[in-house]
């Protein structure tokens, strides 16, 4: 069975980072002497003025065939309001990405930060994944806005077995559940319970939860402290920004949407438009979220080329980090968006 990704640029800043990740990955496969089907695959923008429509049927029939996606960032925050064609593409709810795997790790010697947050994403708050129609907010007047929280005991027990299964994975010691249980009794309460069911299975892992407030005053005061952090959709989306705040830009954030049957590459940054087209955009993130869906599919697939030219792509890029001779403006350096790329391909021909 030949394995097959698909590549889909977004929007502003994606339509420069996303083909630099294609390129890496790529020059690896091609040292190994391995070959994957790359489908590029429109969305956000470039398909709305292609098909009229920001995630058209073309490329959702297209997906249903990948075992694999590389999705660059959506610029939703700038669509038309009130037109259900510009609407953020949702992905993770119509494949059950469930968890979202954000690592946030230090690359410089002053910090010893190495975090996983494993964020639920299909329920919540967050009206994109959580609904197939509509918005789950609504106004009855002027002076009054309702807005309902959805926690299932099926969402929460599967990102927190993905939490576990990913500290087992990693060589993690712990695994932190961040919630507001004292005043979400009901729904916090419920991933609590699902996470206390899980962690019983996983006696070589320890356990823990912290209220959400106390979890992000500790990522800034004490980060080394954490492990795993796992947490509902919400709270997850602004942990994981704390996470990358920590180790110095947002481009330095990689990520990975997790489902049962595929894996979606998305770098959890936004798509930056005031910085589009200008060639300075961190590719960093956007490539190692593509190693981390190299290593999921080896692993799921039983494909060891896979997680080898992870492995390539991962130590290439942080010894491009670590030299420091070739950086975005956004972790010190002046440096290009391509020029940055090409010193990690030159890594990667070394290996």
């Amino acid at each position: 069975m030949k394995l097959k990704i698909a590549i889909m640029n977004g929007d502003d800043i994606g339509i420069e980072i996303v083909p630099m990740a294609k390129l890496v990955l790529t020059e690896t496969l091609k040292s190994l002497g391995y070959s994957i089907e790359l489908i590029d695959l429109p969305i956000g923008k470039l398909a709305h003025s292609k098909y009229g429509d920001t995630f058209p049927e073309y490329t959702v029939s297209q997906l249903n065939e990948v075992h694999g996606i590389i999705c660059g960032p959506i610029g939703h925050n700038n669509y038309p309001r009130n037109d259900s064609t510009w609407k953020m593409p949702p992905i993770r709810k119509k494949f059950e990405l469930y968890a979202a795997i954000r690592p946030a790790k230090s690359y410089d010697n002053s910090k010893n930060i190495d975090i996983i947050f494993v964020r639920e994403l299909t329920e919540g708050l967050q009206s994109s994944d959580t609904i197939v129609g509509g918005y789950p907010e609504f106004r009855p007047n002027d002076q009054i806005t309702i807005a309902s929280r959805v926690i299932t005991r099926k969402g929460s027990n599967r990102v927190a077995r993905a939490a576990f299964d990913m500290a087992v994975s990693k060589n993690r010691s712990k695994v932190t559940a961040a919630h507001k249980e004292p005043l979400y009794r009901l729904s916090c309460g419920m991933f609590l319970e699902e996470c206390v069911k899980v962690s019983k299975e996983y006696p070589s892992i320890s356990y823990e939860d912290t209220l959400i407030d106390t979890t992000a005053m500790h990522l800034v005061s004490n980060p080394e402290s954490f492990d795993v952090v796992v947490t509902t959709n919400q709270f997850g989306d602004i942990l994981s920004d704390i996470g990358a705040g920590l180790i110095g830009s947002m481009g330095m954030a990689p990520g990975l949407c997790l489902g049962d049957n595929i894996a979606m590459a998305q770098a959890t940054h936004g798509s930056a438009p005031d910085i589009s087209g200008k060639n300075v955009a961190n590719p960093y993130a956007m490539i190692m979220s593509t190693s981390m869906l190299l290593s999921w599919m080896g692993s799921k697939y039983n494909e060891e080329k896979l997680i080898i030219a992870s492995n390539i792509i991962e130590e290439s890029t942080l010894e491009v980090i670590k030299e420091r001779k070739y950086l975005t403006a956004d972790i010190g350096g002046r440096s290009s968006t391509i020029d940055m790329t090409y010193a990690i391909i030159e890594k990667v021909k070394t290996r």
